[in-house]
């Protein structure tokens, strides 16, 4: 079980207790910015794609050895600032950056982040962040000029937004014996604090491509041959006959394999009928008709597919975690081809993965392929795909179903919803939630309306957005009036730890309400689950809120397990709550099928039904668990 101090009251004025499960769910919420962080103060020598691998390792390193056997329970937290496992995590991260930097020496054994990290391990691929303009060149430039205590002072003055004081304390504590020098270095770097945030030092969403493929066949030119050798003369002695015939059972060669050619002929792409939609059994990609202006393009779909077949080494390509990226088994079927902005895109389906090819309108140099796997989808998951992204916005090509498009802020539910003009199925462009950076104000969504009813779409990153459900496990509806607005507010925020993760919906489900000591109100239990496309992968997040609060606070975490799912349909969990008059309890809430709950460790207690509150010390640590209306036992969430 993990949770997060946050008091609404002044913190104490002794460090926080930061225990390995609190530090585990820190990390994992705020990866992507720890990795930012150390790639900034990395040294540019080694190369973009060392540089990538060692910023993830060594994030991945500063999580504490060890694990308690009664994990505690801190007080929940508002956010990054006043996270302590964050600020925990980042103090390790940047004493992690800075030693590796040292040059070794004799006689002087090396320290832990001095020495090359197992994992992660990329074979045959180089792995880059996108690239930047001048802007970002000049400042990576002016970066990699400045000591490594002075590119970490100027990441933490313009990325964590700190104070001198605060930046003179944290290089301190990770190890840098002369703070204020470091100050005064960064001092000279020109302030362009808005470009740490952009695509090119973001070590999370990165470009892949072959390493020196030459030099590669050459080192395993031999062993390949050894292998072809003792495989063949393994056939020969256990085939019958005369061992192999011609060809055997085998296909021609790809070039003249006609379903491969069929699969590469612009002129046999499926192109569907604009009403078949209305007459079919279930609407899902499949009955998408082809759109777009370009649709009778051969060149531009001939291009599209030997891209998507064989995309050279210039081609950006992305996916999907769980996407597979080989060519189309037959001819696709075209969705859209297409001028938008300053690009040609075409978006292609082959059943089990949504495709889209684009280039730029004077050429083919940067051309990119993205994508997406959405076997299934059908109906509000089938409703919308990502056409194209441009200064922070979005725009989506909907299904021939949909009536409407708005946006609206999941923030603001009293707020109205904002038309969006659609032309062709395109919509107006969007304000996306999915590439900012930074404190979470507002979150955008596309709300779709069709003959159905209305649904909210979120963009996490991903070419198919993510379906917004509410209500309890198996019987979730789509997010469409207030009361389920209401209810999704308060956890809009945490939709930013699922992006580009494959996400196939997300549900809100309250499973309990708890009366707080002291007469201090009713506090909400909320436990947000993410599922994936690909089945494995699924995130489920236990959020504690208090009254009045403006968010929800991540007590409990569950990775790529049943519960607070259809298969599962449960939920434990606890957290450290300080009321306003100073006394510290611990909180903890199950579903309506929990009897009883009991806490067991630092702190002790149990209570029938499925709400407990004891008195605790801050930073106590516990155990919990419960018994359901049947008998079964449960854990506490994580």
């Amino acid at each position: 079980m993990q949770s997060q101090d946050v008091a609404p009251h002044p913190a104490p004025t002794s460090d926080p207790v930061v225990d390995v499960e609190q530090a585990e769910a820190a990390l994992v919420e705020h990866y992507p910015r720890l990795v930012r962080l150390a790639y900034l103060v990395l040294p540019s020598g080694p190369g973009r794609s060392r540089r990538v691998l060692t910023a993830h390792a060594l994030v991945q390193r500063a999580l504490p050895r060890g694990r308690s056997s009664t994990p505690a329970i801190p007080a929940q937290s508002t956010g990054r600032d006043g996270d302590p496992g964050y600020a925990f995590l980042r103090g390790r991260v940047l004493r992690a950056v800075l030693e590796s930097g040292l040059p070794l020496r004799r006689r002087v054994w090396p320290r832990r982040s001095q020495l090359p990290s197992p994992l992660p391990r990329v074979w045959g691929l180089k792995l880059f962040p996108r690239s930047g303009g001048a802007d970002e060149l000049a400042l990576e430039q002016e970066l990699s000029a400045l000591s490594g205590p002075a590119r970490a002072a100027y990441v933490l003055r313009g990325l964590e937004k700190l104070a001198d004081g605060d930046v003179r304390r944290i290089l301190t504590s990770a190890g840098v014996a002369d703070a204020a020098a470091a100050l005064r270095e960064a001092d000279g770097a020109e302030e362009r604090y808005a470009l740490l945030a952009s695509p090119e030092f973001d070590a999370c969403t990165l470009q892949a491509r072959p390493t020196d493929l030459m030099r590669r066949r050459q080192h395993t030119k031999a062993a390949l041959a050894a292998a072809a050798a003792v495989a063949v003369c393994g056939a020969l002695v256990v085939l019958p006959g005369g061992g192999w015939g011609p060809d055997g059972a085998a296909a021609p060669v790809y070039a003249q394999n006609p379903a491969a050619e069929a699969a590469l002929d612009p002129g046999r792409v499926v192109r569907v009928s604009p009403a078949a939609w209305k007459s079919a059994a279930r609407t899902g990609f499949s009955v998408w008709p082809a759109r777009g202006g370009l649709a009778g393009d051969s060149a531009l779909l001939r291009r599209a597919l030997a891209v998507w077949a064989r995309p050279g080494e210039k081609v950006r390509v992305s996916f999907t975690t769980g996407t597979p990226t080989g060519g189309p088994a037959g001819p696709p079927q075209l969705l859209y081809a297409g001028a938008v902005d300053n690009a040609r895109v075409v978006i292609l389906y082959d059943g089990l993965r949504i495709v889209r090819y684009a280039e730029p309108k004077d050429g083919t140099a940067g051309a990119a392929l993205d994508f997406a796997r959405v076997d299934g989808a059908a109906d509000a998951e089938a409703s919308a795909i990502v056409l194209d992204r441009a200064d922070g916005n979005v725009r989506f090509l909907t299904a021939p179903w949909v009536k409407t498009a708005a946006e609206r802020d999941l923030l603001k539910p009293g707020a109205g919803a904002m038309d969006l003009t659609l032309t062709d199925g395109i919509t107006a462009p969007l304000a996306s939630p999915a590439t900012r950076t930074g404190a979470c104000t507002s979150w955008n969504v596309l709300r779709l309306t069709d003959g159905t009813g209305t649904r909210l779409l979120s963009d996490l990153g991903e070419l198919v957005p993510a379906r917004l459900t509410s209500g309890s496990p198996g019987t979730a509806r789509d997010v469409s009036g207030s009361k389920a607005l209401h209810a999704w507010a308060p956890y809009a925020c945490s939709l930013g730890t699922v992006r580009s993760q494959g996400v196939r919906s997300v549900n809100a489900w309250a499973f309990a309400e708890q009366s707080l000591p002291d007469a201090a109100g009713t506090a909400d239990w909320v436990c947000t689950r993410a599922e994936t496309w690909r089945g494995g992968g699924s995130r489920a997040l236990a959020q504690f809120r208090t009254p009045g609060g403006t968010y929800g606070a991540v007590a409990a975490m569950s990775q790529d397990g049943p519960a607070c799912g259809p298969r599962d349909p449960h939920a434990l969990a606890g957290v450290l709550w300080k009321s306003g008059t100073g006394s510290w309890y611990l909180l903890a809430a199950g579903s309506r099928d929990v009897a009883s709950v009991r806490a067991e460790g630092g702190v002790s207690g149990s209570a029938r039904g499925p709400v407990l509150a004891v008195r605790a010390e801050e930073g106590a640590q516990a155990k919990l668990e419960g018994t359901l209306k049947d008998g079964r036992s449960i854990s506490g969430l994580g």
